[in-house]
């Protein structure tokens, strides 16, 4: 199990929204290259980087911070917000970050996520971000009227390795992980899906874990938790090892 430190970056700063919302923004970080290499530091083995300008414009704004995270640490950084054509996906995967997500376009151009997952294999997931099971874009502000569940066999064949869905109630909030909405989509994957939207707290990771054996469930992503201390980052990480070696025993 892989746990995601959240790096969204607004405005040049480190920041996290409650429920994806623009107006309820807490900055934590002036500096998001130290923050990225002070996650790195507490034993993370990717990072979970967003830029909120692009996700909210539709094109890219944060690319010179971005590419300095990636110069400034040695672990794999996956990368969304704003990417919404090839040309932005390949300048980005240049700039070292080693995958995209991908979530407007995915559901809204399914030919054109196609096109770049085609271009980029195993380097290319997409985003569902739902709320009361609805399927969000834009940003989080455009109600798709879709659902996690529908596009998701589509979205397999058009080329997607990995999933990051997110309840987006619980976002931010350190409500607790929708545990039974992921491992739905988790047995329902045939790529490896990441839960996000709710990490408060080592309990939910705990409440998580089991399900790396019963669906296809990779891991977490964890932002406001780490930041104000209600989660330990290295000391999650520490328990999940202990839970991983333990699995190994003869």
């Amino acid at each position: 199990m892989i746990l995601f430190p959240a790096v969204d970056i607004r405005q040049g700063r480190c920041v996290r929204l409650t429920r994806g919302r623009a107006s309820a923004e807490t900055v934590f970080s002036e500096n998001p290259v130290a923050t990225a290499c002070f996650w790195q530091a507490q034993g993370a083995r990717w990072l979970h980087v967003i830029d909120l300008d692009g996700a909210f414009s539709g094109a890219p704004v944060n690319v010179d911070i971005i590419r300095d995270i990636c110069s400034a640490v040695s672990i794999p950084v996956q990368l969304g917000g704003g990417i919404r054509n090839l040309d932005t996906a390949r300048a980005y995967l240049a700039a070292g970050v080693s995958r995209i997500i991908i979530g407007t376009l995915a559901l809204g151009n399914p030919d054109a996520f196609g096109r770049i997952a085609d271009a980029f294999p195993e380097r290319v997931g997409v985003s569902l971000d739902a709320e009361d099971g609805t399927l969000k874009t834009g940003g989080w502000v455009i109600d798709s009227g879709l659902t996690a569940e529908g596009v998701l066999p589509g979205l397999i064949e058009a080329g997607a390795s990995f999933v990051i869905y997110t309840d987006i109630s619980r976002d931010g909030t350190g409500a607790g992980v929708n545990v039974d909405a992921v491992e739905r989509l988790g047995k329902a994957s045939a790529v490896p899906v990441i839960a996000a939207g709710g990490v408060g707290s080592l309990e939910d990771i705990k409440a998580l874990y089991p399900l790396t054996r019963t669906a296809n469930i990779e891991g977490a992503v964890t932002g406001r938790a780490i930041y104000t201390g209600n989660l330990d980052l290295g000391e999650a990480i520490a328990w999940i090892e202990a839970q991983e070696s333990e699995r190994k025993q003869p």
